[in-house]
């Protein structure tokens, strides 16, 4: 699923309008199995201007940079947070984390050739998935349109749920932004 999405699957499973910090642990937690990959590809475009065939063909696929995406990507890593947030009755844990682990059960479902080893430290496997979100040749013009369709009925929960204005602006605005990275994904992949 692409990184906005996430975040509204995230938040509508998990975010609370009564605390605040719930709601951002639950955004924080649908972005962090990502934040890595935007990270280092940020620095290596950027900062040190490698061009994008070379960042997402070859060092995406490197042995450090997976290492990387395997302990943040780790089923493991995310299950033990769980565990601890239940254990400890801390909210804000259990949003973190069991958002993290719906990010990562979707990424297992939807990368075809550039999917994380999710199993680390048992294994740096990675899962080759039939279909694709965003690979147009492994079904994402199947499979975008029924993101798109998923992110707008966690919006519909979410503006249900919030009844401020900013909180709303702010859903609104990450679907607003699904929205144009499946139409980006489908125009160009």
């Amino acid at each position: 699923m692409n990184t906005p999405a996430h975040l509204i699957v995230g938040a509508a499973l998990f975010a609370d309008p009564e605390r605040r910090g719930t709601t951002t642990a639950a955004l924080i937690g649908a972005l962090a199995p990502d934040l890595s990959l935007y990270l280092m590809a940020g620095v290596a475009l950027i900062v040190l201007q490698i061009p994008p065939q070379i960042v997402f063909n070859e060092l995406y696929f490197s042995d450090g940079w997976q290492a990387v995406f395997a302990i943040d990507n780790s089923v493991f890593v995310w299950g033990a947070l769980l565990l601890i947030g239940v254990w400890r009755r801390a909210p804000w844990l259990v949003a973190f984390a069991g958002a993290a682990l719906v990010h990562l059960a979707t990424d297992f479902a939807l990368h075809h050739d550039d999917g994380r080893p999710h199993f680390w430290p048992l294994t740096t496997w990675v899962f080759e998935s039939p279909i694709s979100y965003w690979d147009s040749r492994q079904g994402a013009r199947i499979i975008a349109p029924l993101e798109g369709l998923l992110t707008a009925l966690c919006l519909v929960v979410l503006w249900r749920r919030f009844r401020h204005w900013a909180a709303r602006a702010g859903f609104l605005g990450l679907v607003a932004l699904e929205i144009y990275v499946i139409r980006q994904w489908l125009v160009f992949f």
